[in-house]
């Protein structure tokens, strides 16, 4: 099987999301370069539209619709961010769309997607396929189907974070990337391989959702059931089949942190840093401090890949770190 997306397709994404997508920050901090002895610089996604760097991989998916397929619409599933994205990309193309989501779905991320003109279908992902809901509402209603993260202009799309990353910083030893489907480790990694070949890629993805970790390691998809974590955005089952074929022939390795670690390197970055980070978007730094001593003296990229998080869950999730502490 062929790549279906090349770092030509992740140029012409750029060019596309100019004067849409932000182009988030890149930021350092003294205190975290000292703490584990590596030069981190933090691409900082928490900053982009719809507070996450699903906004890329989705406008640049909508934007290339012809004029039967912006009339007819878009159908999607996520559990949160990608739904965002493609609601506020919709909004800002003329697009309907549609999304379904988990009924475990964070409330925020359900509202913000309604309030950005998406229609939204709850399920129950312990018992029923998002995929096949999606592909029968895409069959009847003659929506174009856009999934979170197996679509070549997605991944393309999300690859033009790594890119602008790159092009800030020039050099990099190594790249850490949150891991859920795919889409942004296989773009980044495009992107690496082309303007950094030196640069080594990693994933990182949650311990109790490893799906990622395992397929790279037995070189070929392995699917788990539906996985239980606080990063409620790295949940998917399985690497899409596009995204894959990329991370297999890039990455080095996929690393996975616990719900603890996760809950640490939050913590870190809002004391640290200043900056509220939801539990997928720590994956990379979590991944970096628990992997510190493989990359002491080294310079590491780590994308951030979101931020939206609900206040009173980080609360309680700080609660429920400090009792078991004391346990």
């Amino acid at each position: 099987m062929t790549t279906s997306a090349t770092y030509e397709d992740v140029e012409r994404a750029a060019a596309r999301l100019i004067g849409h997508a932000h182009r988030t920050p890149v930021m350092r901090s003294r205190l975290i370069n000292e703490m584990l002895g590596i030069d981190v610089v933090f691409k900082c996604e928490n900053f982009q539209r719809v507070g996450a760097f699903k906004f890329r991989g989705a406008f640049n998916a909508l934007s290339q619709f012809n004029a039967e397929q912006r009339k007819a619409g878009a159908v999607s599933f996520s559990s949160g961010n990608h739904a965002q994205a493609v609601a506020l990309a919709g909004r800002l193309l003329d697009i309907p769309v549609t999304v379904v989501m988990p009924n475990d779905a964070p409330s925020s991320k359900m509202d913000a997607t309604r309030s950005y003109g998406g229609n939204v279908i709850i399920y129950d992902r312990q018992t029923e396929s998002r995929e096949q809901i999606a592909a029968d509402l895409a069959e009847s209603s003659g929506r174009t189907l856009i999934p979170s993260y197996d679509h070549p202009h997605v991944l393309a799309g999300q690859g033009t974070a790594a890119k602008e990353l790159i092009e800030a910083v020039e050099h990099l030893d190594a790249l850490l990337v949150p891991v859920s489907g795919g889409g942004l480790l296989s773009g980044s990694a495009l992107a690496a391989e082309a303007l950094l070949p030196e640069c080594k890629l990693y994933g990182v993805e949650p311990e109790a959702g490893n799906d990622g970790q395992q397929s790279l390691r037995s070189g070929s998809i392995v699917r788990i059931d539906p996985p239980t974590t606080i990063a409620d955005g790295a949940t998917a089952q399985y690497l899409g089949t596009h995204p894959f074929e990329i991370i297999k022939r890039i990455v080095t390795d996929i690393f996975t942190v616990t719900d603890a670690e996760l809950v640490e390197s939050m913590t870190m970055l809002v004391s640290r840093m200043n900056i509220v980070v939801e539990p997928t978007g720590c994956l990379g730094i979590a991944g970096l401090r628990k992997q510190r001593a493989d990359f002491r003296g080294q310079r590491v990229g780590v994308i951030i890949s979101g931020g939206n998080l609900n206040l009173s869950h980080f609360g309680s999730l700080l609660l429920d770190q400090h009792s078991a502490s004391k346990r």
